[in-house]
């Protein structure tokens, strides 16, 4: 109700334009890791069908991006399926799918992928992905392949240790086959077998976790070393562009150090 009359009255207008100014007078991450969390406890907490929270959580995933463009973020990179999350029941599995490439049909067409020049990657375990789901991701990955002004990550069939490993496999095969010697592999070229590889800078400056939980659940396990955390007690489908900013805000409020 108090969230309801302050919309109203026009309160929340006021304080998203006060935050705008306040977060574009301070140095912007460059990138952005998102966990979109909260989904099937949200249509839970109003009666509806679990799979109706990840309808509404894919619908504000394209806020998001919109909200990040605006502020002039250059990568996204939203965790939107686990390789966990095979595990749950194969009804909702097949409707999260749905849901899936029902966004990416969206996404096909969104003028703002040509307008802002944004690459569009998924980032993952692909193959696992039902075969006109992996198709329609690579259509719009070709479509985008030129772009690169903005960059925006789906992490799906993700899982941070699977990533690390599968780079482990490809760094096995060069060495197997001559590309490179074993004084070759440091950090540095580590990160070219990434799945992250194709980005100008991989590492999230800050990662946001909806739902109140706070952990990263595999999420860029080697990119996020240094990566600032924020988590928002707002399930997924109810995240503002209010929580956007606020969370920019306490980013620019912190003072990293890289471990020193």
């Amino acid at each position: 109700m108090l969230r309801g009359l302050l919309v109203a009255t026009g309160v929340y207008r006021i304080y998203e334009k006060w935050l705008l100014d306040q977060v574009k007078s301070g140095e912007m991450p460059q990138h952005i890791g998102v966990i979109l969390d909260g989904n099937r406890r949200w249509a839970l907490g109003h009666s509806l069908p679990k799979w109706e929270g990840h309808l509404w959580g894919g619908k504000k995933a394209g806020n998001f991006l919109e909200w990040c463009l605006e502020v002039g973020i250059q990568t996204v990179t939203a965790y939107v399926f686990s390789t966990e999350n095979f595990q749950r029941s194969r009804e909702e599995v097949e409707r999260i799918f749905d849901v899936l490439e029902q966004e990416a049909k969206r996404l096909e067409t969104d003028d703002r992928l040509r307008e802002k020049r944004v690459k569009v990657k998924a980032i993952g375990r692909i193959e696992l992905l039902p075969e006109r789901l992996q198709k329609l991701i690579a259509k719009i990955e070709e479509q985008t392949e030129e772009n690169d002004k903005h960059f925006l990550n789906i992490a799906v069939a993700y899982g941070g240790r699977a990533e690390i490993v599968d780079a482990a496999k490809k760094i096995a095969q060069d060495l197997d086959r001559g590309k490179i010697c074993l004084d070759d592999i440091d950090e540095e070229s580590f990160r070219d077998y990434l799945y992250t590889a194709h980005l100008p800078n991989p590492y999230p400056d800050l990662i946001i976790r909806t739902s109140g939980e706070e952990r990263l659940s595999g999420f860029l396990l080697w990119q996020s070393a240094y990566s600032e955390l924020c988590f928002l007690d707002v399930y997924w489908p109810e995240f503002r562009k209010i929580d956007l900013l606020r969370a920019i805000r306490i980013y620019q409020k912190r003072k990293r150090t890289y471990g020193r």
